[in-house]
């Protein structure tokens, strides 16, 4: 069931759905009450990823870490998979191909 949806950079629809902010919440306690923060960083990104299996993740910084959405987009359709808080972009930025950075 969806929860809630978001149009990501391209303009695609991409659903949070219960179960995956279940799984958000339920692997990274910090994600607690950050869903607006979530589906935001898919609207705003500072910073996409690609990953080598075609997952996309969308990176905001937000008080000194980064907030790193990862999620799909797939005939106009996207979903969102996992999210998480890192303060190592650096390193997500040397094995992740950059293809899209917000024009400042």
């Amino acid at each position: 069931m969806i929860f809630q949806t978001v149009n990501s950079i391209n303009n695609i629809p991409v659903r949070l759905t219960y179960e995956r902010l279940y799984h958000i919440i339920e692997n990274h306690d910090d994600m607690a009450g950050k869903t607006f923060e979530i589906l935001e960083t898919i609207a705003n990104p500072d910073i996409i990823f690609k990953a080598k299996e075609g997952e996309l993740l969308a990176s905001r910084q937000l008080n000194g870490h980064w907030l790193i959405v990862v999620y799909r987009e797939q005939n106009r359709d996207g979903f969102i998979i996992t999210a998480f808080e890192t303060t190592k972009i650096n390193d997500i930025k040397r094995i992740k191909k950059t293809i899209w950075v917000k024009k400042k």
